[in-house]
C-alpha cells in the first residue's frame, strides 16, 4: 500500500474516532470546555465525522477527498490557534500540528 493511502486511512479513522468521542466522551466534553467550545462540541464533532468519512469516500471521488482534506486542514489550523491562545504546551499542540501536516500532504497529492 502506498504511503499516501496509509496517510488518508490513518487520518480518516482518527477523525471518525475523534468525531464520535466528541459526542460520547466525558474527557472530550471537558476538553471542549477548556478550549472554550463547550457549546460547539456537537457541530465540531459532526464536522470531524464528515471529514473522516469524506476522506474514505475520497478513494472513489477525488473532489470529496480534496474538499474533506481542506476542511480538516482548516479545522487543524484553528485548533492550533486555540491551543496557542490558551497557552497549551508544544506537546499538547503537536497532534493538531501533525494533522495539519497530514491534511496538507493529502491536499498536495490530490491536486
Amino acid at each position: 500500500m502506498e504511503v499516501n493511502k496509509i496517510i488518508i486511512i490513518f487520518t480518516a479513522i482518527s477523525f471518525i474516532i475523534y468525531g464520535l468521542s466528541s459526542f460520547q466522551s466525558r474527557r472530550m466534553a471537558s476538553e471542549y470546555k477548556r478550549w472554550g467550545f463547550e457549546k460547539s462540541r456537537s457541530i465540531i464533532g459532526f464536522f470531524q465525522l464528515i471529514g473522516g468519512l469524506g476522506l474514505i469516500l475520497g478513494f472513489k471521488y477525488q473532489s470529496i477527498l480534496l474538499t474533506s482534506s481542506i476542511g480538516i486542514a482548516v479545522m487543524m489550523f484553528f485548533a492550533i490557534i486555540v491551543r496557542l491562545k490558551i497557552k497549551d504546551s508544544l506537546i499538547e499542540t503537536l497532534p493538531a500540528l501533525t494533522y495539519l501536516l497530514l491534511a496538507s500532504i493529502i491536499i498536495n497529492s490530490s491536486l
